[in-house]
């Protein structure tokens, strides 16, 4: 089965099946696509199966075009997963949250492998790409495919290669960002790493599974540590009246030993305030207490707290109280120039505001209507940036820094500015550094 499944991806005959089509799952498919496989896209949500049967897209960065000529090369999208026999490789793309206790919630990775066992066959390779903790693959995977009666291995293949997209990022493509690769027997990794270098620059194999999953964990929590203490040096650094950003660009020409991070109002994004929690929760049944990543977590999950806070000394300057100010927030994305709102900062900062009293509105021209979220409610469109409009707010909150932002037209006409970013390196008399 091995050598018949490596002929396949070597000859662009084999199918690409991909399950889940967000902004892990798209870009990956589009690439495929390019090199001139066949690929068929599974996804639950009815809507986004809609929209790229006609040729449409629901991600800013990726246009209707490209999707349209995935089209007319033989991309397909549906919602029925008994068609995943159709398919040779299912790379499985679904989301990996935490529930309400911070603990991982593996219901879309469980539930979407429960719907594809039953049409596994001879011949299948299985990838999953979603960040989980050391484990997974072989405790959670692995049993359900053998429960067919299949031998992994020999019958079907599985891999863990997790997910390295940075949506919006123009130096880096799903092509150029190297792709670690592990697998169960030394066969599974020979046909991931096969499929993945077929559309991939470079492919990193690691030694297992488990090797694979604490990469992906590393990664991010490296990002989350490092963005904790800097955080933290904010705090302290603002107490000294000392702008952190000027020092931080002025340690960043050091040119070894220091690598620049930038605070900011909080963490936000698919990976970085998800992805330690992971590590966490599984180290504990190892009896392990992972205190440094836990402190910064703590620090980084604090951050909305204290721009709020400086949100109430700044107002309190003006004989003002949040209670019953207008308050329009610049950018509720997690990240600049992207319209992805995944654990966005800017989303909690609206809600401490409005538990406050505050009358919130905001303003992103990635994001012109509030989207409807799980946990997140907010009946509200983008408000246009005009003279007028900054003008009628009594605090103006710049919590993402999108480029699209006029800064010259928010700072002559905002009343107040609370820059959480360091937008602004110039102090202005109505400018709030937090």
């Amino acid at each position: 089965m091995k050598q018949e499944l490596l002929n396949r991806i070597a000859s662009k005959e084999a199918k690409i099946g991909i399950v889940g089509l967000g902004y892990v799952g798209l870009p990956l498919m589009l690439r495929f696509a390019e090199v001139g496989y066949k690929v068929l896209g599974f996804d639950i949500d009815t809507s986004k199966v809609d929209a790229l049967m006609a040729g449409k897209s629901y991600i800013e960065h990726i246009s209707a075009d490209a999707i349209a000529t995935a089209r007319a090369g033989g991309f397909e999208a549906t919602t029925d997963f008994s068609r995943a026999d159709e398919a040779d490789t299912l790379i499985l793309c679904v989301p990996t949250p935490l529930n309400k206790y911070r603990e991982p919630d593996l219901s879309y990775v469980l539930n979407t492998t429960d719907a594809l066992v039953p049409y596994l066959r001879k011949g299948h390779l299985v990838s999953l790409e979603s960040t989980t903790y050391p484990g997974t693959t072989d405790e959670e995977l692995l049993p359900r495919m053998e429960s067919r009666g299949f031998k992994v291995g020999e019958d079907v293949f599985l891999v863990f290669s997790p997910e390295r997209e940075d949506p919006g990022n123009p130096n880096f493509t799903t092509r150029t960002i190297p792709k670690v690769c592990g697998g169960v027997t030394e066969a599974c990794l020979e046909v991931g790493v096969a499929l993945y270098s077929a559309v991939i620059d470079r492919v990193v194999p690691v030694s297992s599974t488990r090797a694979a999953e604490m990469t992906k964990l590393l990664e991010n929590i490296h990002r989350a540590v490092n963005i904790g203490l800097v955080n933290e040096m904010k705090i302290v650094a603002d107490k000294m009246d000392i702008d952190i950003f000027e020092v931080i660009r002025a340690a960043a020409t050091k040119p070894f030993g220091f690598v620049p991070y930038f605070p900011g109002p909080g963490l936000g994004g698919h990976c970085i305030p998800i992805d330690p929690f992971y590590l966490t929760w599984k180290a504990r049944e190892y009896g392990l207490h992972t205190r440094f990543i836990e402190l910064a977590g703590e620090v980084n999950s604090s951050m909305p707290d204290w721009v709020v806070s400086k949100v109430a000394a700044a107002l309190n300057t003006r004989k003002q109280a949040i209670n019953g100010s207008r308050v329009l927030v610049l950018g509720i994305a997690y990240k600049k120039n992207v319209d992805d709102m995944r654990e966005s900062p800017s989303v909690f900062l609206m809600e401490k505001l409005r538990d406050l009293g505050a009358e919130v509105a905001y303003s992103d021209p990635h994001v012109p209507v509030f989207p409807k979220m799980r946990e997140h409610h907010f009946e509200l469109s983008s408000v246009e940036l005009t003279a007028e409009a900054l003008a009628s707010y009594d605090c103006v909150l710049l919590a993402t820094d999108h480029d699209r932002f006029d800064y010259d037209l928010i700072k002559v006409n905002a009343k107040l500015i609370v820059d959480s970013r360091g937008r602004y390196q110039t102090p202005f008399d109505h400018l709030v550094k937090a």
